[in-house]
């Protein structure tokens, strides 16, 4: 605390949100209190129909379930705070928003990294299946999950001991409704050059690697089920991987219009974006994956106790 009261002269910053008309307020409450609790209850279903179905404990429905949690925790990151100033002040504190910014970053390249390990194991399910147990054997998984989670954690702690080093002594509006790297950085009236060539270069890195792994894994996909002579068989290997692009698609898409660019040019018009990658696609996740998931819509059916009762022989 002491190298934040240091370092600057705000002690909060103010969140405009989204709107800042007054009549605008319940509504988008009573609007974000549903998408959260729906995005609650759908990850937290995924991940329980997961654990206590046996069929569905593989490789790639232990990725989804970390991806769940990691979802769960991204959003409770950000919605509550929403909550709160839609209600009442609009206000937050200095160490309060580098918190929240830390953990942002953290579990949003967390979801980007797990993604990625999700191309990967389609990738040797339908391309290698011969060696496929082998190749994503119990250890492998967990190591692919444990980096996954730790290397955005320092990716996160690396802008955040950066930003903390700039001095905010004018403006504390934040147009925003989350505390994020872009608008903190506008409002920063110390030199902000070390900072934006950090952004352009490691964070592009952590940004656009795993995209690329997700692209060459699905190139090689397409490769390898071109190759099936069956049509039949064709269908079944993209029916696989389908839910898993929408996902990709979804939060790539969002992410790469909102970050891809210069600091400078970041406006208000980026708040649709934000709130698609931020709030959108962990509420959608859990229904675009168990759409057409026979396997995981069984789990569902099991664990909601909806089982077809069977019939015993005469």
């Amino acid at each position: 605390m002491e190298r934040l009261n240091q370092t600057s002269s705000v002690s909060e910053f103010i969140l405009l949100g989204l709107s800042s008309r007054p009549d605008d307020q319940k509504p988008l409450f009573i609007l974000f209190l549903t998408m959260y609790l729906v995005t609650i209850t759908g990850n937290l279903l995924i991940i329980l129909a997961i654990c206590s179905d046996p069929q569905l404990h593989t490789p790639m429905y232990f990725f989804l379930s970390v991806l769940s949690f990691t979802d769960i925790c991204f959003t409770t990151t950000i919605v509550p705070r929403m909550l709160v100033n839609f209600l009442s002040h609009k206000t937050i504190s200095y160490a309060g928003c580098l918190t929240q910014m830390y953990f942002i970053y953290a579990l949003g390249n967390t979801d980007s990294c797990l993604l990625a390990v999700m191309a990967f194991d389609r990738y040797v399910a339908i391309c290698d299946p011969f060696h496929y147990v082998t190749t994503m054997s119990h250890r492998c998984c967990v190591l692919m999950v444990a980096f996954s989670c730790s290397l955005p954690h320092f990716h996160s702690l690396l802008h955040t001991l950066l930003l903390n080093q700039l001095t905010f002594c004018d403006s504390n509006v934040i147009h925003n409704f989350l505390c994020d790297l872009s608008p903190l950085i506008k409002l920063s009236c110390s030199p902000t050059f070390v900072n934006e060539i950090v952004i352009l270069i490691e964070g592009s890195f952590i940004l656009v690697t795993p995209f690329l792994c997700i692209t060459f894994s699905y190139i090689r996909i397409l490769i390898a089920v071109l190759k099936i002579p069956s049509t039949s068989g064709k269908r079944k290997a993209f029916s696989t991987c389908g839910s898993h692009l929408t996902v990709v698609t979804l939060f790539y898409g969002s992410i790469f219009y909102v970050y891809l660019q210069p600091v400078s040019t970041y406006t208000i018009r980026d708040h649709v974006a934000t709130i698609v990658y931020t709030v959108l696609s962990s509420m959608l996740n859990p229904f675009i994956y168990s759409l057409r998931n026979k396997d995981l819509n069984q789990g569902l059916r099991k664990l909601l106790g909806r089982r077809k009762p069977q019939t015993t022989p005469s």
